[in-house]
């Protein structure tokens, strides 16, 4: 939930500011290219979602609004049966290959 992310990005931002940050995704303004490092100062300072100043009460109203309006992501069901396995694929069936295995009737 929005408020547990909040205390949990709080406590990511709590370190020195030149800590290095490698992200796991970016989704950078036309103004500039993506990146995959930042520093606890720069989200301090930048992060239009968790900048300094932004409380948690606030950041929940802007998150909680902001997320009924995004649709499921494309990858989210390939992502989530990797992810659970630690990044690993599952095991190959009996041709070898392994499947990621997607309900179509039930989105």
């Amino acid at each position: 939930n929005a408020n547990m992310l909040y205390q949990s990005v709080q406590k990511i931002l709590a370190y020195p500011p030149e800590t290095k940050l490698y992200m796991c995704h970016d989704y950078p303004p036309a103004t500039r290219q993506a990146q995959c490092m930042s520093t606890v100062g720069d989200e301090k300072k930048h992060n239009i979602h968790v900048h300094d100043g932004i409380t948690e009460e606030q950041f929940v109203q802007m998150r909680t609004a902001r997320d009924k309006t995004l649709e499921m992501p494309t990858l989210i069901l390939p992502s989530i049966q990797v992810n659970i396995r630690a990044g690993h694929f599952p095991e190959p069936d009996a041709n070898g290959v392994s499947y990621l295995k997607i309900p179509l009737n039930a989105l």
